[in-house]
């Protein structure tokens, strides 16, 4: 059994996980200490293939949401637990024998935020895009710059992360490297909430000024528009020279919950029993998450046609479904034109065969896993 030390020794497998590195030198999560990654490493034919998973977990927006995030996993690596299991597309056919990575996610937002100083009173460090840097040139170090295949992806905060660092990642590794970028769950969409207000356009605003991101974000984009529309795929992914696929429920969980309907705009509660459960949604309300799916898709095809773009939006009520071997490649998983999702992905990466799919309406795929929620309040995935 392998134990964690600073500087990255090697993770290896053990019956209960994985280990994680910690870059002991770095001081960026936002308590301050240091950012952490969690490596299988590669063997035989893909010691030199690299599959890096950014994780996930939703984004702090203030100094008193992140002083609360700070004393989680989500802001610590103090409070990360030491092993996890490698599960979806970490534990794939197609890339079982490459090296793969889970980036532990301790910043709050999607790896860009940059303020060189520490907030003094509360003492909060604003560098995630330090966190991304100090990985990839952890990686890079340990062979990564040898890269034959390399492939970016995350869920959710981490799926918005592998579109922001799409094309920076690619340029990192050597020009003969096939570098793709998979967004899981990433494709947050700027629209307008059930009170008709705009709750994530100001939320994405407050998070770009509080972090200081605006320098880490495209400037093809922040150069016409303020930098918190930005964070949004919808005016930045066609910008993405890299081949990119992007896998999303038309009917995201996450967003139904906390974009269409976030307790600001239901202070009565009559979206809670929707939210918790599709099947208990009122036809009304049914009728708005259509509405919601024709503008996520409005969004999406703003990316405008591109052979090297992968495309499965289902029409599920889930949220992040490459993380999980039930949704991600087994008997039952969720099917897209009788296709599950790693086979998709797979066909995709390896230039067999491309998949740019949209599913029929709600409640037309009877293979949908649609989550369920038990609490209300639970916390952002």
């Amino acid at each position: 059994m392998a134990m964690a030390t600073c500087f990255g020794t090697a993770v290896v497998h053990n019956k209960r996980g994985l280990r994680p590195n910690y870059l002991c030198s770095k001081r960026f999560c936002l308590d301050g200490t240091p950012p952490a990654y969690h490596w299988d490493k590669g063997y035989g034919t893909g010691i030199n293939s690299w599959l890096i998973q950014l994780e996930g977990g939703g984004w702090c927006n203030n100094v008193s949401s992140c002083l609360v995030r700070k004393n989680t996993h989500l802001g610590s690596s103090k409070r990360m637990v030491k092993q996890i299991p490698f599960s979806g597309i970490l534990n794939n056919k197609h890339f079982y024998n490459w090296n793969r990575i889970k980036v532990r996610y301790c910043d709050g937002s999607s790896f860009t935020g940059d303020v060189a100083a520490v907030n003094p009173v509360a003492n909060l460090h604003f560098r995630g895009a330090r966190v991304w840097l100090a990985v990839m040139e952890d990686l890079l170090s340990k062979g990564m710059r040898n890269a034959e295949n390399a492939i970016l992806s995350g869920c959710s905060a981490g799926g918005l992360a592998s579109i922001l660092h799409c094309d920076s990642f690619r340029a990192l590794l050597p020009m003969g490297t096939k570098v793709k970028c998979i967004s899981d769950a990433g494709y947050f969409i700027n629209t307008r909430d059930v009170s008709g207000g705009h709750y994530i356009q100001t939320f994405f605003d407050q998070l770009v000024a509080t972090h200081g991101s605006a320098k880490n974000l495209l400037p093809s984009c922040t150069s016409r528009m303020k930098p918190g529309l930005c964070f949004f795929p919808q005016y930045i992914a066609q910008q993405i020279r890299t081949p990119l696929f992007i896998i999303n429920a038309a009917y995201d969980s996450w967003q139904i919950r906390n974009i269409l309907a976030p307790g600001i705009a239901d202070p009565h509660g009559h979206w809670e029993s929707c939210k918790l459960d599709i099947k208990n949604c009122l036809p009304s309300q049914i009728k708005v998450m259509q509405d919601f799916r024709l503008q996520f898709l409005v969004a999406l095809l703003r990316l405008g046609k591109s052979a090297s773009r992968g495309m499965f939006i289902d029409s599920c009520f889930a949220h992040c479904q490459t993380e999980m071997q039930e949704l991600w490649f087994m008997q039952d998983s969720p099917l897209l034109n009788k296709t599950k999702i790693g086979k998709a992905v797979g066909d995709w990466f390896y230039d067999r065969n491309p998949f740019q799919k949209i599913d029929c309406a709600y409640p037309c795929n009877p293979t949908c896993h649609n989550r369920v929620y038990d609490d209300p309040h639970a916390p952002h995935s």
